[in-house]
C-alpha cells in the first residue's frame, strides 16, 4: 500500500525516515478472507465469490484458534475481508474476539449490508476503519458489481458508518472502463465526508485475471495518478482533508517522486526518496500476508496459486517464520528482478512492484511487471532498451520451482 498523502506531507513537514527493520522482526498486516460467500458478482473479484455456501471454510473453533495465534504473534493489523465478510455465520463473534488482540482492526466490505442493526453492531465492535468498495457512479458501479442497486446500497453504508462515528473509506479498482469516473468518486468522498480513498490497480487474479483486458492502459493510469496527486496536494496542505492511498502498483511511488523532482529542490526530493526507500515498496511475503477462506496462507491476497501452509494444521506464526523458499525470496532486498524492473534506477523505491502480475503473464515471478506505466527514460534506461513482455502461454506451473 502506497500512502500518497502521507508522503506528500513529507515535502511540507519533513520528519526523520524510519529505520529499516530486519525481515525476521517484521510482523505482517494480515488480510483474512473469512468467507467466499458474497451477495455481489464483481467482475474483478480475486476470490471468485458467489452467493452460496462454499465447503471447507474454517470452523468457528478453528477461526478462534487462529485469532489467538495472530494475537500472540503480534500482528499489527488485521483486515477482515471476503467474499463479503458480513455473510459469514459467526462474523460478529470473530470480530469481537479479534478486537483486543490487534492494534488495528479493519473491515473490507461492499457496504450493501451496513444499515440498521447491522450498522449498530459494526459500530459496537470498534473497527478503526471500514473500507467500502465502489467502482463508479450509479449504473457503472452496478455493472462492475453485477447487481442493480449496489451503488445506492453502498452509499447508504457509507452514510450509516459516518452517522455512527466510524472512520470510513472508499475502495476503487481502476480499469479502462471506469477510469473517467475517478474525479466523480473523489467528489463523492468530499460530499459524503469520507475519511480515506483507496485506489487499487487491477491484479490478474480470480475474475481479475479473466478480465485482464479491462486493465487501465498506461495513459489512463498516468492520468489517474495526476488526478490523485492534485487532490493529494490539497489534502497535504490542509485545503481539503482526505487520506489517499493506492495499492497493487508500487510504481505509483516512483511517479510521485518524479513529480516531486519537477516541483521541489534536490534536498526535498532526497528526503522523500529516503522515506520511500525505508518503506521499500512491494511488501508481499514480508509486511503483508493473507489467510484465505480455506485457511491457506499466501504471501498476499493475489497469490492464491502458492500456499505456504494451512492454519487448520499449523499455526500461522510457525508458517510465516518457517523456511518457505518463496517467502525467503520475496523478502530479499534487492529481489532477483529481470528486464526493466531489474535495471530500473528506482527498484529500491518500488521493490519490483507486483510480482503476481509478472507471474500470471509470463510464468516467471521475477520478470518485469507489465503494469509499470513509466517509460524507460523515467526509470533511467535508454529508450532503445525497452523489452517486450512475452505472454505466458504454457501450462500454469507451480511457482515454487522458481524459488529453489
Amino acid at each position: 500500500m502506497f500512502r500518497l498523502t502521507d508522503y506528500m506531507q513529507q515535502l511540507i513537514t519533513p520528519t526523520p525516515p524510519p529505520r529499516p527493520r530486519a525481515a525476521a522482526t517484521v510482523r505482517p498486516v494480515v488480510i483474512w478472507n473469512l468467507t467466499r460467500r458474497c451477495n455481489l458478482r464483481c467482475r474483478h473479484c480475486y476470490t471468485v465469490s458467489a452467493d452460496v455456501d462454499f465447503p471447507g471454510e474454517l470452523s468457528h473453533d478453528q477461526a478462534l484458534a487462529t485469532l489467538d495465534d495472530l494475537g500472540d504473534f503480534g500482528v499489527p493489523a488485521l483486515i477482515l475481508s471476503g467474499g463479503e465478510p458480513l455473510d459469514r455465520f459467526d462474523f460478529f463473534d470473530l470480530a469481537r474476539a479479534a478486537r483486543p488482540k490487534v492494534r488495528m482492526l479493519a473491515l473490507s466490505t461492499n457496504g450493501t449490508k451496513i444499515h440498521g442493526q447491522t450498522a449498530d453492531r459494526v459500530a459496537e465492535i470498534g473497527f478503526e476503519y471500514v473500507g467500502i468498495s465502489i467502482d463508479g457512479i450509479g449504473a457503472t458501479n452496478d455493472w462492475f458489481r453485477g447487481v442493480d442497486g449496489a451503488f445506492n446500497d453502498a452509499v447508504r453504508g457509507v452514510r450509516e458508518c459516518r452517522a455512527r462515528g466510524i472512520k470510513v473509506g472508499l475502495r476503487f479498482t481502476l480499469t479502462r472502463d471506469n477510469a473517467g469516473q475517478l474525479p466523480d468518486l473523489l467528489r463523492l468522498c468530499d460530499d459524503e465526508g469520507v475519511d480515506k480513498f483507496y485506489l487499487s490497480h487491477l491484479v490478474y487474479a480470480g475474475r481479475g485475471d479473466k478480465n485482464r483486458g479491462e486493465d487501465a492502459v498506461h495513459d489512463h493510469t498516468r492520468a489517474a495518478l495526476d488526478t490523485l496527486i492534485a487532490r493529494g496536494w490539497q489534502a497535504a496542505t490542509g485545503q481539503a482533508p482526505l487520506d489517499i492511498v493506492t495499492g497493487n502498483n508500487d510504481a505509483d511511488a516512483v511517479y510521485l517522486l518524479r513529480w516531486a523532482e519537477r516541483h521541489f529542490d534536490a534536498a526535498s526530493v532526497a528526503h522523500l526518496r529516503a522515506h520511500m526507500q525505508a518503506w521499500g515498496g512491494n511488501s508481499s511475503g514480508l509486511g503483508v500476508a493473507n489467510i484465505d477462506t480455506l485457511g491457506r496462507v499466501h504471501p498476499d491476497t493475489y497469490w492464491s496459486d502458492y500456499t505456504v501452509g494451512n492454519v487448520k494444521t499449523a499455526r500461522f506464526s510457525d508458517l510465516w517464520t518457517g523456511d518457505d523458499p518463496m517467502l525467503a525470496h520475496l523478502r530479499r532486498r534487492p529481489r532477483p528482478l529481470k528486464g526493466r524492473c531489474g535495471a530500473c534506477a528506482y527498484r529500491s523505491v518500488c521493490g519490483g512492484n507486483t510480482r503476481i502480475r509478472a507471474l500470471q503473464l509470463t510464468g516467471d515471478p521475477w520478470a518485469e511487471d507489465p503494469a509499470c506505466y513509466l517509460d524507460n527514460a523515467e526509470i533511467g534506461l535508454p529508450e532503445a532498451d525497452r523489452l517486450t513482455v512475452t505472454p505466458f502461454r504454457g501450462k500454469r506451473h507451480d511457482p515454487a520451482h522458481r524459488f529453489q
